[in-house]
């Protein structure tokens, strides 16, 4: 069981665990937490462990493969995570492409995952699909490596190089852990390399080397699958064996011993990235495996060190000299060995050195101080909370009772992670800082901008990173030619027949209930018993739209602001008093409105709402608090010019809208609108627009409406209403004809494409009907964009299109990132498949849309944020309380006539506008073959570019 993954999920599943010796609020009365399941193992070595939610009709269905990176060798890197790829194409029966679109068929999701360790497949189902899932997951396991040729091989390696150029090479600081790694561990250890590899070693594999690493750890004796939901357990166990019992064993896996690495001198690296915007240095120890004794302990030093305001990082980087918005500390476990982390960001100019002398000033002072009683029981406070949240989805259920099984043996095996967490004390966690942190070298990457060399640490040599080249043409040929016909492995039974769906699911609505308070505040509720959690939300409307002239950015910062304390805690109680109940609150601005949220134990949930009615109606307006936000504000600006995909829709919304727009200002402000706020236009813009009459507060989890009810009380009697005028946003005006924006990149690998024009609001009669019709054009990865530009093309990872819920006037828009080469290429076909698309469109995609809603609808209501969500939209867009009942009846009545007819509507390619940030050099010229005239060049901003004379 990772550590990483119970520090995320907060140790999810906990099995027959007794709490009774849990610190602070953990106490003699908390509940013994239990989950039940059955674990057995077919003949072949397949663990297969069952276990019952009836809470609804769905069932997940997680298989996990003890094969990530670390089982590659040297020079065939990136297997694991391209196998991750392959098993979505092909199988013999269930048919190419048919992973992608069958499970959206069936009103479900899935994917896929792989890291150093491990790669795992899921899905979540409607119940009635259980059976056609275990056919289709068998097929993979056991039928599937006969179908790889060379053609899909070719074809695949262009999407995951996509996923490397988009995930790494076009991204700021996307390179650091490449650095890392390969400074940290010597050449051969399985985690010199990174999970998707290296390009080289992927354009060289073979199909033979494909066919041996499959071989070797595909089995069903390196596996476990994990059923968890509402089936018939003696069912399942037939089906399994029926459908995996004759998949014979792979190669014979072995547990791979912990291969801990040492460095005998701090290594300083350094890299100047073509899209950071900011320095930033990490700090980097080797440590302990996951599971070793020692790494509990280091869990709560990374939070200690950063965590709160007592942390060391946080008061010296953050509070005192003022470097960076923040400092992470953080361990990092995989199976075989684990690094201890310290990561700052800093502000813009701001020398690396400086910022090395203050980190080991902060270790100094973590060195001369007692650690914090209060930081410990904080830590270990929210346990309980985190257990429950976890326990909230049966995908999360699946998840975590597979990887304890692989990686530790048996589910059983969580509880000992609990009683290891909870048993932590503050001379563990001094212990282990002296024994892998203190005075012991590391090593140290400085990530700087382009140009700005003398920010990083003196001493750092150029660090060796493999960046490509923009070759235009390459990649471009014809994929080979091969034999799509392949030879079928036997088997007892006839796979080639697809298992009848089982009895259509009776999906349960939950029962929402309503009430108005005194001071006008609407009040929607869900009362669900199923764990003993509560949900809830406060949403303010306005959000940035009620920003000042010349103020945007105000609403962003109040809501950093209000969460610093209020007029009777200090920002330090206010973060005591939260973590002391276990629970979570906090704040943020959306365009269009701001939103406290909480999440806490149902047992807390006064206490918790206590606290949220003292942060709303008591604000601190900490002026130390407010210049330090305001700093960090300035600074998030600053990053955004080095995220294209952030400048891509920045642009678009300033084209779509009109950059006078409020509804085309980025929510966080710019940099001359931020730099003039005060504090007093903050306590301005509190006054004049929190009210209960634009306001709605949201409930769902284990509370009555009566319990409610009575905690709202004080608030109906303590907040005033008051008039707040919401404005009207002008609506947008479609243009006359397409016209293609550039925003150069230099060097960029990718190219982001933003299509599209303006449509309606989340409100609008059409609205359901438009994200109904939109469903087969870019909805899923069953869709015509998807298919053809990923499936067939290999253009790009990943590209979907569809219109946002807003109050006001929303879009239309589809976005990708697509390799640069085929920067063209890749927006003709967007716009060849969005022309033919209303003829095209057919009975069968009218068809097999609807079902995919009706089955959805099964997991529309699983966990409590899913409910809230529904609350929320009854709530911000004036939906009647069933609204998503009348939306379905509107789906289901409609015929193919109304469908085209929405399709010419609202995705007219006539009146759309083309936004490409990209390298300029090699790709703005070559857009004039759209036939949309001259490419238009803007920069960062949407501000048109004046052409450099030749």
């Amino acid at each position: 069981m990772s550590i990483r993954n119970l520090y995320i999920t907060f140790a999810i599943i906990i099995l027959a665990c007794s709490c009774s010796n849990m610190g602070g609020n953990m106490g003699a009365n908390a509940p013994e937490f239990k989950i039940d399941y059955e674990k057995y193992q077919l003949d072949n070595g397949l663990d297969v462990i069952l276990h019952q939610d009836k809470s609804d009709p769905i069932v997940s269905v997680a298989i996990l493969f003890n094969v990530g990176s670390n089982r590659e060798k040297p020079g065939r890197t990136g297997f694991a995570h391209f196998f991750e790829h392959m098993l979505f194409q092909n199988s013999e029966n269930v048919g190419k492409g048919n992973f992608f679109k069958s499970i959206e068929d069936l009103g479900g999701n899935f994917n896929g995952g792989t890291w150093r360790d491990g790669t795992i497949y899921y899905e979540t189902i409607p119940n009635d699909a259980l059976e056609r899932i275990l056919w289709m997951e068998a097929d993979r396991m056991g039928f599937m490596i006969n179908t790889v040729t060379v053609p899909v091989l070719e074809n695949e390696k262009q999407v995951v190089k996509n996923e490397k150029r988009q995930r790494v090479d076009n991204q700021p600081y996307g390179h650091t852990s490449y650095v890392i790694d390969k400074a940290i561990y010597p050449e051969g250890h399985p985690y010199n390399w990174q999970v998707i590899g290296s390009l080289e070693d992927l354009q060289a594999a073979t199909i033979d080397d494909v066919k041996e690493f499959y071989d070797k750890w595909y089995g069903p004796n390196n596996a476990t699958m994990v059923i968890a939901g509402d089936f018939d357990p003696e069912e399942v166990k037939t089906m399994v064996e029926k459908y995996f019992g004759e998949i014979p064993s792979k190669g014979e896996p072995t547990p791979m011993a912990p291969q801990p690495v040492a460095i005998d001198k701090t290594i300083k690296l350094m890299h100047e990235d073509n899209f950071a915007q900011l320095p930033e240095m990490r700090m980097v120890w080797p440590a302990v495996e996951d599971g070793h004794p020692d790494s509990y302990a280091l869990s709560f030093l990374g939070q200690i060190l950063s965590q709160g305001k007592r942390a060391p990082l946080y008061k010296v980087i953050v509070e005192d000299e003022n470097l960076a918005p923040s400092a992470s500390s953080f361990f990092s476990p995989s199976e075989l060995a684990g690094t201890f982390n310290i990561r700052v960001r800093a502000n813009p100019n701001t020398d690396l050195d400086i910022v090395l002398f203050e980190v080991e000033q902060a270790l100094l002072m973590f060195e001369e101080n007692e650690i914090d009683s209060r930081d410990m029981e904080r830590i270990k406070n929210r346990q309980e909370t985190s257990f429950y949240n976890g326990l909230s989805s049966v995908f999360g259920k699946s998840f975590q009772l597979a990887d304890a099984n692989i990686f530790d043996g048996s589910p059983d095996a969580l509880k000992d992670q609990i009683k290891n967490i909870l048993a932590v004390k503050k001379e563990d966690v001094r212990r282990v800082y002296d024994t892998y942190i203190k005075d012991k070298p590391y090593v140290l990457p400085s990530f700087v901008p382009m140009g700005q060399a003398s920010l990083a640490v003196d001493g750092s040599q150029i660090a060796e990173v493999i960046e490509e080249e923009i070759v235009q043409g390459a990649e471009a040929m014809p994929l080979p030619e091969g034999n799509e016909s392949f030879e079928k492995t036997p088997s007892a039974i006839d796979r080639s027949i697809i298992p009848a769906l089982g009895e259509a699911p009776v999906v349960k609505e939950p029962e929402i209930w309503t009430a108005t308070l005194s001071n006008g505040l609407k009040v929607y509720g869900i009362t669900n018993e199923e764990l003993p959690l509560v949900n809830f939300s406060l949403r303010i409307k306005g959000g940035k739209l009620l920003d000042a002239a010349g103020k945007a950015g105000t609403a962003n910062l109040i809501t950093d602001v209000m969460m610093e304390g209020t007029a009777n805690k200090t920002p330090e109680q206010l973060q005591d008093a939260i973590g002391q109940l276990g629970a979570n609150l906090g704040m943020f601005t959306s365009p269009e409105f701001i939103q406290i949220s909480g999440n806490c134990l149902s047992r807390k949930f006064d206490d918790t709402y206590t606290l949220f009615e003292e942060i709303l109606l008591e604000p601190r307006w900490d002026a130390n608090e407010f210049e330090r936000l305001k700093v960090a504000a300035l600074t998030g600006i600053k990053q955004r010019a080095g995220q294209p995909n952030t400048i891509a829709s920045l642009v678009f919304s300033k084209l779509i809208y009109g950059a006078d727009s409020p509804m085309a200002m980025p929510t966080s402000g710019m940099e001359e609108t931020v730099s003039t706020i005060s504090l007093d236009d903050l306590k301005a813009f509190y006054d004049g627009n929190f009210s209960p009459s634009v306001s709605s507060f949201h409930v769902a989890g284990n509370i009555t409406k009566q319990q409610v009810m009575k905690s709202l009380e004080s608030l109906a009697a303590n907040w005033e209403s008051t008039d707040v005028s919401l404005p009207e946003m002008p609506m947008a005006v479609s243009t006359d004809q397409p016209q293609v924006y550039f925003v150069d990149i230099p060097a960029a690998k990718q190219s982001v494409l933003y299509i599209g024009m303006p449509s309606i609001t989340g409100n609008d009669e059409d609205f359901a009907a438009l994200n109904f019709v939109n469903q087969r054009l870019g909805g899923g990865t069953s869709s015509r964009l998807f298919q053809q530009l990923r499936e067939e093309k290999g253009y790009t990872y990943g590209v979907y299109s569809g219109v946002p819920r807003r109050q006001n006037q929303s879009f239309f828009a589809t976005s990708s990132s697509v390799r640069s080469n085929v920067t063209l290429e890749s927006a003709a076909l967007i716009r060849d498949i969005l022309s033919s698309y209303p003829e095209e469109y057919n009975e069968e995609d009218l068809e097999k849309t609807k079902n995919n809603i009706l089955k959805g609808n099964a997991l529309d209501f699983e966990t409590l944020g899913d409910k809230i969500g529904i609350l929320e939209n009854i709530s911000t867009f004036n939906l009647p309380i069933d609204y998503f009942k009348q939306e379905e009846k509107v789906t289901m009545d409609m015929s193919l006539d109304q469908a085209k007819g929405l399709i010419r509507k609202y995705m007219d390619p006539s009146k759309m506008i083309y936004v490409v940030v990209g390298d300029a050099n090699t790709q703005a010229d070559r857009l004039k073959e759209l036939g949309f005239g001259d490419v238009v060049m803007l920069d960062k901003e949407g501000q048109p570019v004046t052409p450099v004379p030749n």
